[in-house]
């Protein structure tokens, strides 16, 4: 029976940043960015932009998952970790800032775990750091070797050998190496490294009701650090019987996916997913370094066992090898001051938190509270942009339930959440801050408050489709009018896409009555930018399911003559149907990517109804208005 479960907390919103706060007060060596509640930035307290002469390593990722990542900040490992909310993807602007903080002239090196919100998040941060000036790069790291191959473009998840990558390249860089050598290191330990899962129980999200899926007398096999079904649900077993299991999955030749065979050196690592005594991580540990020498014909040349990687409270341990070789061996042994590696707590205490370095990342967009605001009259643009933001947001709420459900099929559960949090913060913006007689300021607002707000996959996907999903809603609508007093008008293609908003925002300001035809060639760039950035594409079961069929009908009935609304419409009803599809679509992106496809028969995509929900609201919105 399902039960709500039971957390030592305050309020549920509020556990990352209480839990940063505490942590600086226990290790002086760290602090953290004063960017509270949308920046959340651990960083080391000695480092200064200006006068580091050694290339930065920043990590990151969704909160729960502590130590990871803020507790492997300090000298000789990470300079930096961004924190998202609980299993959602810190915002670019987050990391941003993050980058903004630490990066000297040597550079700065993303080590990302390959799930699409982060790999999105972190690669337009770095996209838009390198046009700042910063020298970027970024690492991917994949290492799950639960599930078999193939795994399409979602790829493995990262998971708890992410840690030694961080300490391979924050030795790396400790030692004075350049940007492309730190990488290029990251890079092979990264090729190197295997984990696989298992646990007893699952996670319970802070405020949330415990999922009642595995039984007393039953064990999960390989399932992920989001608490997403594994590969199998079997009956509880001896700790040595599994220990045995899991080093077989991870070394099997079959899968290759680490290049670890009789005769190779390994490193060991033996970590509790949460709510695992000591005891038994120990007791796994005893098991796994025989089983490899006697079994599988390896040397253990280092073990490392405790709680590295985490996933809330799940009971449960993961086991990571990485194939060994001198150079490893001299990086993980080299010294570091991380906390959790861990070190001791040493030094004097410097002030906890510090100023977010200038170019400050804004949570709304860089025009004034004195210059922008909501227009005390609204002209019929106004009116009409007013309702259709008005509608879509105010459906993406009312399907926040249905979208949790849906979306808890597939792992955390937490779609409806997000969106009713990003839907939410649109209507109060849109009240103070929209100018909503500027089509072109309103929505760089709109993408400003999506950015600050939601986080996650989500959130990214909608922040550099801002520039277009959202224009689909309301950025024609200058054309909308003036199509109904000029029907027969021709429609210019002119508009020049970028996918993050500031670029977008400067190419509307140069253009007042954009035309029907320039949006949907704009919708049509930003979800191309999404495709390449996160790699699904139409048919993944994906939000793209929805938004490309409509981004083609609405292209199809202005090519043919329809009128803009008409257009609008019908393009609606094409999101729609797209999103329905998704029911019998096998996911090939994203979380839903590691579930069995007859576990997701007659589940529709949370992401695809969410879109084609807003976008059928706001056409309807649009449609009713300019008939009243």
């Amino acid at each position: 029976m399902a039960y709500q479960g039971k957390k030592l907390i305050n309020d549920p919103n509020a556990v990352v940043t209480e839990f940063i706060e505490g942590l600086v007060e226990t290790y002086p060596g760290l602090q953290y960015l004063d960017g509270f509640p949308q920046i959340k930035v651990v960083l080391r307290a000695d480092v200064s932009p200006s006068q580091f002469d050694k290339v930065a390593v920043i990590s990151g990722g969704g909160a729960g998952h502590e130590p990871a990542h803020a507790g492997f900040v300090g000298p000789g490992m990470l300079t930096a970790a961004v924190s998202g909310e609980v299993f959602a993807s810190p915002p670019v602007d987050s990391i941003l800032a993050a980058i903004r903080a630490v990066t000297g002239p040597k550079g700065c090196l993303l080590i990302v775990k390959n799930y699409t919100g982060d790999r999105l998040n972190f690669g337009l941060a770095a996209e838009q750091a390198k046009s700042e000036g910063y020298k970027v790069e970024m690492v991917i790291v994949g290492d799950d070797c639960a599930l078999p191959p193939p795994r399409g473009i979602a790829g493995r998840r990262g998971l708890a050998g992410t840690i030694l990558v961080h300490k391979v390249a924050g030795a790396a860089a400790d030692a004075g190496l350049t940007l492309t050598e730190v990488a290029g290191e990251a890079k092979q330990a990264a090729e190197l490294v295997g984990t696989m899962g298992v646990a007893l129980s699952v996670c319970t999200l802070p405020g949330l009701v415990t999922s009642d899926r595995l039984d007393a007398d039953k064990m999960e096999i390989g399932l992920g650090i989001h608490g997403e079904p594994g590969l199998a649900v079997v009956d509880l077993q001896p700790v040595d019987v599994v220990v045995a299991h899991v080093l077989k999955q991870i070394l099997s030749p079959d899968t290759g996916y680490v290049p670890i065979t009789r005769g190779s050196n390994v490193v060991l690592m033996v970590n509790g997913l949460g709510a695992t005594p000591m005891m038994e991580l120990m007791i796994a540990t005893r098991k796994a370094v025989p089983e490899l020498q006697l079994e599988h014909g390896v040397a253990v040349d280092r073990v490392y066992t405790g709680s590295f990687m985490t996933s809330l409270d799940m009971a449960g341990f993961s086991i990571t090898l990485m194939k060994s070789d001198p150079l490893i061996l001299d990086r993980l042994d080299a010294p570091t001051k991380a906390p959790y590696w861990p070190v001791a707590v040493e030094g004097n205490r410097p002030p906890a938190k510090i100023p977010i370095p200038v170019p400050v990342p804004q949570s709304y967009s860089s025009t004034t509270d004195e210059t922008l605001s909501q227009p005390q009259e609204l002209t019929k643009l106004g009116y009409t942009l007013e309702a259709a933001i008005e509608a879509a947001a105010n459906e993406v709420i009312a399907l926040r339930d249905d979208l949790n459900e849906w979306d808890a099929k597939a792992g955390d559960g937490d779609c409806g959440t997000t969106m009713y949090r990003g839907a939410s913060a649109v209507l109060e913006d849109m009240k103070k801050r929209y100018p909503m007689n500027d089509a072109a300021e309103t929505v760089n607002e709109i993408g400003a408050t999506i950015r600050r707000v939601m986080g996650g996959t989500s959130g990214i996907l909608y922040a550099s489709l801002s520039v277009s999903c959202q224009i689909v809603i309301v950025e024609f609508l200058p054309e909308i009018l003036f199509l109904i007093q000029q029907p027969n008008q021709s429609m210019l293609d002119i508009f020049r896409y970028d996918i993050l908003c500031k670029a977008a925002y400067a190419n509307l300001k140069g253009h007042s009555e954009p035309t029907a035809q320039e949006w949907a060639n704009a919708l049509e760039a930003s979800l191309a930018a999404v495709s390449k950035y996160g790699g699904a594409r139409a048919g993944y079961r994906t939000m793209l399911d929805a938004l490309v069929p409509a981004c083609t009908t609405l292209k199809e009935r202005l090519d043919a003559g329809d009128d803009a609304v008409t257009a609008f419409i019908l393009s609606s009803e094409a999101a729609m149907a797209g999103a329905e599809s998704t029911k019998n679509m096998q996911a090939q992106a994203g979380r839903s990517s590691y579930i069995a496809p007859e576990n997701l028969v007659s589940i529709p995509d949370p992401g695809a109804m969410a879109a084609a929900a807003w976008y059928r609201a706001a056409a309807l919105a649009v449609a009713s208005k300019l008939k009243s």
